[in-house]
């Protein structure tokens, strides 16, 4: 007899420099997403700390380091600090669309500014249109762009100033890759700061809304200063040996301000900067 649904086949890619740790090498265990319970695969490795990057799950699989660790917001029980208040009040007039996962020159454009500004000699500065296109639209699960815009003028869609490429899992929504305008003046002139904060704490009000327990961040690295930006959304879980545990809430307090002073010392440091190594992970991957 044929089984309904065959167990997936999980490869190793080859240690390479860690673009987290300094001296550090990174290796991934991974595996192909498809057929018809690709959406199943992907919730269920979802909540083992894998992330999706086209139409692989991948996480880390370092032979003398643990130091990446899944973390996940718990979106009902979401309560932003003063600051994320600030934030939200800022942006409340964004036009936020859930769009297919197709994508357009528009979207790509911002990618190239915000890459240029924020990302000069990143991996993902490289990409051209075609490859922003498989990024986007391989995809064998449930996914959406997220796109954060101006409010419209003369019935016209407003500037595009955001957008995410986001999963929905079964038991919540999964970033994978958010992107915005990096030093955007309103057509009044005013700044918007923390956009990329603001795609975060849109993705947790959403979840809560719709009754989705979590929004899962990726990966956090203690010790990197590109990754502490995740430990501001309280209540945080992450994963751990026996499985999912919340942040101690002064354990997490401490961790926050610990991130402000990494910050504070170096100005150039972005509250996105942590993309989980998306750029490389294609290419590491061996021929399935």
């Amino acid at each position: 007899m044929t089984a309904p649904v065959r167990f997936p086949r999980f490869f190793v890619t080859s240690p390479m420099p860690c673009p987290y740790l300094p001296g550090k090498t990174e290796r991934k265990v991974f595996t192909e997403l498809k057929g018809p319970n690709a959406d199943e695969l992907n919730d269920a490795l979802g909540r083992i700390g894998f992330r999706r990057s086209q139409t692989v799950a991948y996480r880390p699989s370092c032979i003398e380091c643990s130091a990446c660790i899944s973390v996940r917001v718990v979106a009902g029980e979401f309560v932003p600090s003063a600051t994320q208040r600030k934030n939200l009040r800022r942006n409340s007039d964004l036009v936020v669309s859930a769009c297919k996962p197709w994508s357009t020159p528009e979207q790509f454009e911002l990618l190239q500014r915000y890459l240029a500004a924020r990302h000069p000699g990143g991996g993902m500065a490289s990409m051209d249109e075609m490859d922003f296109a498989d990024m986007v639209e391989h995809t064998p699960v449930t996914t959406f762009v997220i796109e954060y815009r101006e409010p419209s003028v003369d019935g016209k869609p407003g500037k595009l100033v955001g957008a995410c490429l986001t999963d929905r899992q079964g038991d919540g929504l999964s970033m994978i890759y958010s992107f915005y305008e990096p030093d955007h003046v309103d057509a009044e002139g005013r700044g918007r700061q923390g956009l990329g904060n603001f795609i975060i704490l849109d993705h947790i009000l959403h979840a809560a809304r719709i009754g989705l327990p979590y929004v899962y961040l990726g990966y956090w690295v203690e010790g990197s200063p590109r990754m502490q930006y995740k430990v501001r959304y309280r209540p945080l879980e992450r994963l751990g040996r026996e499985g999912w545990e919340r942040f101690d809430p002064d354990e997490q307090a401490r961790a926050i301000g610990r991130a402000a002073t990494a910050k504070g010392a170096d100005r150039r440091i972005a509250d996105d900067t942590g993309k989980d190594g998306l750029a490389a992970a294609q290419a590491q991957y061996r021929h399935i």
